[in-house]
């Protein structure tokens, strides 16, 4: 028997190989105290019940640990582009994944129009600030949460692109659509660097420990991020000014908590729908977890969930992948 969650370590050997785990195919009682039932979706289950947690199907390590640790939460944001056109291949993602709270962006769809009982059925309550036809943004939870925020004030004007939740165990989870800015010569682009002096000015406003920004920010940070290198310093996303007030942003004491796991890999989270983008590895990493040093302190694991830009049963994925973290909260 396992008798705490030290005899369970991510980055061991399949749970068959640990002394205590049963073989392939039995089950056991695993661990005691709980009084509910968890079951995964698909076939490896683990029931959790007041006499234990008996393994009904062999489940991954990862899965494993998740599950019987309450106090882990993984955290999610993902640009779904167009959410009427994405619910199927959101399921598959939700199902597999099993985040948390996720936070979406460019949802295209008007705060009444927003298909709550949808997401109610798959175990997320939702908090919506949508607009027809373009930006939205809203924060699905498994958890108890709370509205803290919609809309980045001041900026009303350049639509919904900020939503902020108070979720149950302390942490505060802001997501954010910001502002594309078109190309340098476009009005749109000084009205993107004024929306980013006011997002870091709003972030200004709170010193609470545990806080999250997610979201897609329509800036690459540093050459490593784009696809071509250095040889787009200048263009739209790629500008001084922009990593300017993302630097400034950066300095209220956020971090890139995937670039901290991974400070020498070239990664990116969206690709053009045109030109094989994805196929040839043309793509940007503009999408973020940015958290305080707290929240950095509580995360074990950081992904770019690249498989999921990829069309699954016939379904079209957004052009950008989802990221998500694991923190222990």
């Amino acid at each position: 028997m396992v008798h705490s969650l030290a005899d369970i370590v991510v980055g061991r050997e399949p749970y068959s190989n640990i002394p205590g785990l049963p073989s392939r195919g039995h089950t056991t009682t695993l661990w005691h105290g709980y009084s509910q039932q968890l079951p995964l979706c698909g076939p490896p289950a683990i029931h959790l019940s007041c006499g234990g947690a008996v393994l009904l199907e062999p489940v991954g390590l990862e899965q494993l640990l998740r599950v019987i640790d309450n106090n882990r939460m993984r955290i999610a944001t993902w640009n779904i582009n167009g959410l009427r056109a994405r619910l199927e291949y959101i399921t598959l993602w939700l199902a597999e994944r099993q985040p948390d709270v996720v936070g979406l962006q460019e949802l295209k769809t008007p705060t009444e129009d927003f298909p709550h009982d949808f997401f109610n059925d798959l175990g997320y309550t939702a908090l919506v600030h949508g607009q027809k036809s373009w930006n939205g943004v809203a924060i699905l939870s498994k958890r108890p949460m709370e509205l803290r925020q919609s809309g980045l004030p001041g900026e009303e004007e350049w639509g919904s692109r900020l939503i902020t939740a108070e979720i149950e165990g302390g942490l505060e989870y802001t997501t954010v659509y910001c502002p594309n800015g078109k190309n340098t010569a476009h009005a749109d682009y000084p009205n993107k660097l004024r929306w980013y002096d006011t997002l870091a000015a709003h972030w200004r406003q709170s010193d609470r420990p545990l806080r999250l920004m997610g979201g897609d920010f329509n800036i690459v940070p540093e050459a490593i991020d784009s696809w071509r290198g250095d040889a787009a310093e200048g263009d739209i996303f790629h500008t001084a000014d922009e990593r300017q007030r993302l630097s400034t942003l950066m300095d209220t004491g956020l971090i890139d908590l995937w670039r901290e796991q991974n400070p020498d890999e070239p990664a990116f989270s969206w690709w053009d729908y045109r030109g094989g983008a994805f196929h040839r590895k043309h793509g940007l990493r503009i999408d973020f977890l940015l958290g305080t040093p707290a929240t950095l302190e509580a995360t074990r694991n950081v992904v770019i969930d690249r498989d999921y830009r990829k069309k699954k049963d016939g379904l079209t994925a957004s052009d950008h992948a989802p990221v998500f973290a694991d923190l222990d909260l």
